[in-house]
């Protein structure tokens, strides 16, 4: 779906007599300029305030790790300590990731676990510091009181709106001359200024960042949104990462690593894959041995718009703003970029004090990003120019 810039529902009505509504021409200009924008469409509601504010909660994780520097010797040791001992409850099976031993907690001090080895007539295995502890599931007693209620804190998470504006003015004898174009000289400026405003959009979008100070803004400090790349922290792969795959050029390796960890961390299905020119050729280069073509072929195809995976079947989107050495992993879902209400782009005409005309062009915007573990990014990716 197109995106037009507005709210889906009665979003940016002014007055008409002070403002005139272009989301029309921005149907028109913005696919060729805002691809991450085309592939998110309209959000379905407005922002409502210049500071934007939205609540995350998330379930009660279901795995921790070991927190001991000593070797567990399954023959002797039947207690060892954890990362989180408030995730664990007696009666818990609990089994080490990688491993075939179960084990059963049996009591739980602080994070001190208390267990039952080879749980199930499974083997018993040494165990060491920092192993991932997986939580199967809880097996509560036959007429057992209720468990003490356990939940998660929601989190209030917060972008600001950032005002993107533009001005026209021309002369009088211009707007009488002939255009050119054979079009009024204003309506060519605001659309030329709009295509400009959609492209600073989207790549504030993608890359801006908000003021660690007074980021409020107001009539001396001005109100920037926090971008896609500053926003995500949990899924960053660079390729010095221990265990990402070696080596700097992108390769199917690298995306499905990051594609696995983003899904493993969040249960997250990424559909976007965006990415710059340059690392497009590279995953168009995923299936270069593979192609076949008939000496009746007329068209040579060299282009994957869709990278399926057992990840998720993802889009993947060219666009000029991203970084030629990052490539981001989105989940569309969890996305949305918002305006303001009644602030989405238009076009208000200004006083005359001399002969011209002259008006501005406005609109103010935030990023929604939702569940920042539901996304990612690989940095660090290998530029150098080559014949692709």
């Amino acid at each position: 779906m197109s995106f037009t810039g507005k709210a889906t529902y009665s979003a940016g009505s002014t007055l008409p007599e002070l403002a005139e509504d272009v989301a029309d021409l921005v149907a028109i200009a913005s696919p060729l300029e805002t691809p991450l924008l085309e592939a998110l469409g309209d959000p379905g509601r407005e922002a409502l305030s210049t500071r934007h504010e939205w609540m995350e909660d998330e379930l009660l994780p279901n795995e921790d790790a070991i927190d001991d520097a000593t070797w567990v010797d399954p023959d002797v040791d039947m207690t060892f300590n954890v990362d989180h001992g408030s995730r664990f409850r007696v009666g818990d099976q609990i089994q080490v990731e990688g491993s075939a031993e179960l084990m059963l907690v049996t009591a739980v001090g602080g994070n001190l676990l208390t267990v039952e080895r080879g749980y199930g007539g499974t083997t018993p295995e040494n165990l060491a510091n920092n192993l991932v502890l997986h939580i199967l599931g809880n097996a509560s007693l036959e007429a057992a009181e209720a468990p003490t209620a356990r939940f998660v804190n929601r989190a209030r998470m917060t972008n600001y709106t950032q005002i993107f504006s533009k001005t026209i003015q021309v002369s009088g004898s211009h707007r009488a001359a002939l255009s050119l174009a054979g079009v009024d000289e204003i309506q060519w400026q605001r659309y030329c200024r709009l295509v400009e405003l959609l492209r600073d959009l989207e790549s504030s979008v993608i890359n801006g960042a908000m003021a660690t100070t007074d980021p409020q803004g107001g009539d001396t400090v001005r109100r920037t949104m926090q971008g896609i790349i500053p926003a995500l922290t949990t899924n960053r792969f660079t390729t010095e990462d221990s265990g990402f795959p070696a080596g700097t050029t992108l390769t199917e390796a690298m995306l499905n690593y990051a594609l696995r960890k983003i899904w493993e961390r969040a249960s997250s299905h990424v559909d976007l894959i965006v990415c710059n020119g340059f690392q497009k050729r590279k995953i168009n280069a995923f299936v270069s041995s593979s192609r076949h073509f008939s000496a009746g072929d007329a068209t040579f195809r060299d282009n994957i718009g869709i990278y399926e995976s057992d990840f998720g079947v993802c889009q993947c989107v060219l666009t000029r703003w991203v970084p030629p050495d990052t490539i981001l992993l989105l989940d569309r879902s969890r996305l949305a970029v918002l305006p303001l209400a009644g602030r989405s782009f238009h076009y208000e005409p200004l006083a005359q004090t001399g002969d011209y005309e002259q008006g501005i062009l406005l609109g103010e915007y935030t990023l929604e990003l939702r569940n920042e573990a539901a996304h990612g990014l690989i940095r660090g990716l290998d530029t150098a120019e080559a014949q692709t």
